[in-house]
């Protein structure tokens, strides 16, 4: 059995005091967490993925309180390579209304106060908020002279439009063995509804298996990896 050098450990973020920060500050919605045993539920995946990937760069389309960004952000840390894009237009249901978000309540509109959060969890030299739709970050993408995506996180509008939007446009910029993660893939009733549509576009990706490999946690408010097959893809519709 390997045993690590006492006087110089591998890095490893999640004890119980980060992860008790991470459940009370960064308020996890949907993950299949449990607070009572310091579970992260679906962080445990977004952190277990990224030592396991490694990957130069990620991109975080939408997070309510910064979980997924945390998780992610911890991952590349003990890594000790990496940068996190998290783009997030800071909207709030209340001024900007349930069309353009759900739940949002403006967390992410002064710099200073982004910066503070994360350095609560010791990744905001990690994390670059981009305060600004998908839509604009992408379409400047080269501007921003960032790396291609290793690995994605898409949580923004759940409309099936914006989903297939960041979903497309992320592999733009992505390659063959880039990861997705697209969050709220079991939320049936909005689904029912037409109020959310990544379940619909996670069966249209799927149905390409040449193109893709999904595995979907139906836990929670559900979350899929999709792995890329190929350097380039466009729907047919």
């Amino acid at each position: 059995m390997l045993t690590l050098p006492r006087d110089n450990p591998a890095p490893f973020s999640l004890d119980a005091g980060v992860i008790s920060n991470i459940l009370r500050h960064a308020r996890p919605l949907g993950h299949h967490e449990d607070p009572a045993t310091l579970n992260l539920g679906f962080g445990f995946l977004y952190y277990g993925l990224v030592r396991t990937l490694r990957p130069k760069h990620i991109v975080v389309i939408g997070s309510g309180f910064g979980f997924s960004v945390v998780c992610l952000a911890l991952g590349l840390k003990d890594n000790g390579r990496g940068q996190l894009s998290f783009v997030d237009p800071s909207y709030s249901f209340v001024k900007d209304g349930l069309l353009r978000t759900v739940g949002g309540t403006a967390q992410w509109s002064e710099p200073d106060r982004v910066r503070q959060h994360y350095g609560r969890f010791g990744v905001e030299d990690w994390v670059t908020h981009y305060k600004m739709t998908s839509e604009q970050f992408f379409n400047a993408y080269p501007d921003h002279g960032l790396p291609s995506i290793g690995l994605a996180f898409i949580d923004g509008n759940h409309s099936y439009d914006d989903v297939r939007h960041d979903f497309l446009a992320a592999l733009r910029h992505s390659s063959r063995d880039a990861y997705m993660l697209l969050h709220d893939t079991n939320i049936y009733v909005r689904e029912l509804v037409r109020h959310a549509g990544v379940k619909r576009w996670l069966k249209r990706v799927g149905a390409d298996r040449k193109a893709f490999e999904i595995v979907d946690f139906p836990f929670a408010s559900g979350v899929a990896l999709v792995r890329v097959l190929c350097d380039d893809w466009q729907p047919a519709d």
